[in-house]
């Protein structure tokens, strides 16, 4: 056997657990990151309805009061703010961004902000932890309710 016969298997040894390597790597940096059931990081495009309008962040009008359930909330991913109705009247907004891993949360409904990448819930009257992992409550946001109009800041 030659000198190059015996270096070829462990050059190709080398070469398929390198690229294995970089597969797996690419598959879990993938996987932390987003999720097929809703749940994407922060700067990916949004998948939850928000508002397609561009002029909506900075003061502008964000929504309308009938837009947000009673009890539920409205999520605005382009925005990075969700915005809630704790009790009939009662307006809430927080970050959309998901304390844990930064993902955009993906719904809101029965009572809580959910964020489908690892299972964290937030309350929709204050922001807190209703259930982990996260273990940081969203920071809220100011929003300015007049008349049925709903606007950031």
């Amino acid at each position: 056997m030659t000198e190059s016969q015996e270096t070829e298997p462990a050059l190709c040894r080398r070469a398929v657990v390198a690229v294995a390597g970089a597969a797996g790597l690419t598959a879990a940096l993938a996987a932390c990151g987003a999720s097929g059931e809703g749940g994407q990081p922060e700067d990916s495009p949004s998948r939850t309805g928000g508002s397609s309008d561009p002029g909506t962040t900075g003061g502008g009008a964000l929504t309308s009061t009938g837009d947000i359930p009673e009890g539920g909330g409205k999520i605005f991913a382009d925005e990075k703010i969700v915005v809630t109705q704790p009790s009939a009247g009662e307006f809430r907004a927080f970050s959309a961004v998901c304390t844990h891993a930064g993902c955009i949360v993906s719904s809101v409904g029965d009572g809580t902000v959910n964020c489908a990448c690892h299972g964290s819930r937030f309350s929709i009257d204050n922001g807190s932890v209703e259930h982990g992992p996260a273990t940081k409550p969203l920071p809220a946001e100011k929003i300015t309710v007049k008349g049925d109009s709903i606007t950031r800041g």
